[in-house]
């Protein structure tokens, strides 16, 4: 009897001990979450601002005679509007896109540009 009650002693006595224990592990999940925020910042987040910064520089950078890509279609700037640009396509057609959905710009040739004055002149 007296061992039942000695161990049913032990048991209360550890268990406000318990609470102490909490504590400690509450801060390290929280330093846990800390860490993984900064993990987050430093491997995604940061680079995804870094390369919509670049891209963004790039849209604002566009002139007549480069080539675009924009969602898989490949064309030539013929007329830079505010929100959009006129692409002129290789059979000539012309279509126009939002300037956000452009993924790539590269420089023009001299060609390119006289190619394009050359049809608006015609125009």
């Amino acid at each position: 009897m007296q061992n039942a009650l000695g161990g049913i002693a032990n048991f209360l006595a550890q268990g406000e001990s318990a609470p102490a224990g909490r504590e400690g592990g509450m801060i390290q999940t929280l330093i846990m979450i800390g860490i993984a925020i900064v993990f987050f910042y430093f491997i995604l987040w940061r680079p995804e601002k870094k390369r919509r910064k670049a891209l963004e520089k790039q849209r604002e950078a566009m002139k007549k005679g480069d080539r675009v890509t924009a969602m898989g279609i490949v064309g030539t700037i013929s007329k830079i509007q505010e929100n959009s640009v006129i692409l002129r396509m290789v059979d000539g057609a012309k279509i126009e896109v939002l300037k956000a959905a452009i993924t790539d710009v590269q420089p023009g040739t001299e060609e390119d540009m006289k190619k394009i004055e050359k049809e608006e002149a015609k125009a």
